[in-house]
């Protein structure tokens, strides 16, 4: 490492030294004063302290980045086939309200953004997803509640004067449940339809990653077990739902929800031709010739 540095640092020091300002005071606001002094200004990348706080940080900045598109192919995935086949709106109930619960918390216990940001981005798109499979699954009205539900929840969350620090607690503990929980439906109905129908492939493996991204800048930056035993949990799960992925990836379900018009469409086909089949068998030859 002192070789590495002896290299660098002659060259990346007339660089370090001569940032822009605001550059400098963000790269301040995420590593510290003396953190930042060390690694940057002074390019001392043997501060094994100062080397992880980056890398968590890094790892933080990257999570965020990829949360505020994580879940746009599955909701593509949904407008293009019309249809929640092999998805659960409960599981996505439940990591939508584990979510909300973990962002408030998070946010009233003044954490660093960077490692718990993704939650917001992720809570938005999955109230979106949750909507699309219950209007996809002939339940629009059901929809509309769900979405003013969680408006009135979150506004509750973020409100000292309705829930205390202490309650937010037993929520943040509750939210860790909540997120095992929330696998365990998306799990089961892979299993019972004996495929992934439209669950994203994207979606399932950057969870994956991403929560075993967040075991090391939980361990880094957050002394908070409730936070550190809802990521280990999530990771589990996730990776359950990843090898479940891949051992179905070529197999079509075998029990798949078609979207209600589709089939109230070909119930109108196949009762016309059942009719028309009738008919065609209750004439004579000759008046079936002549028609």
């Amino acid at each position: 490492m002192e070789q590495l540095e002896s290299t660098l640092r002659p060259v990346l020091q007339p660089i370090t030294q001569n940032l822009p300002g605001p550059i400098r005071d963000i790269g301040i606001s995420l590593l510290g004063n003396h953190c930042y002094k060390t690694l940057i200004h002074d390019v001392q990348l043997s501060d094994a302290s100062c080397f992880k706080l980056a890398i968590s940080k890094g790892l933080g900045i990257g999570i965020i980045g990829a949360s505020a598109v994580v879940k746009i192919p599955q909701l593509l995935k949904l407008l293009n086939s019309q249809s929640a086949a092999g998805l659960s709106f409960l599981a996505y109930a439940l990591e939508t309200s584990s979510y909300l619960i973990s962002l408030a918390y998070n946010a009233r216990m003044g954490f660093p953004f960077s490692t718990y940001g993704e939650t917001a981005f992720i809570a938005v798109q999955n109230v979106a997803i949750a909507a699309l499979i219950l209007q996809y699954s002939g339940k629009g009205a059901a929809a509309a509640v769900f979405v003013a539900g969680l408006a009135a929840a979150g506004y509750s969350l973020f409100s000292p004067d309705i829930i205390d620090m202490k309650t937010m607690g037993l929520l943040q503990a509750g939210a860790g449940a909540l997120g095992v929980a929330s696998k365990l439906p998306q799990i089961m109905t892979v299993w019972q339809q004996g495929g992934t129908g439209q669950l994203s492939a994207f979606a399932v493996f950057n969870y994956l990653f991403g929560s075993l991204s967040r075991i090391f800048t939980t361990l880094q930056e957050v002394d908070d077990k409730l936070i550190l035993y809802g990521f280990v949990s999530g990771f589990i799960l996730n990776a359950v739902l990843a090898i479940q992925m891949i051992y179905y990836w070529n197999s079509a379900p075998s029990k798949v929800s078609a979207p209600s018009h589709k089939l109230n469409e070909s119930g109108r086909k196949e009762a016309i031709a059942m009719t028309t089949g009738s008919e065609q068998k209750g004439k004579s030859p000759s008046t079936r010739r002549r028609g």
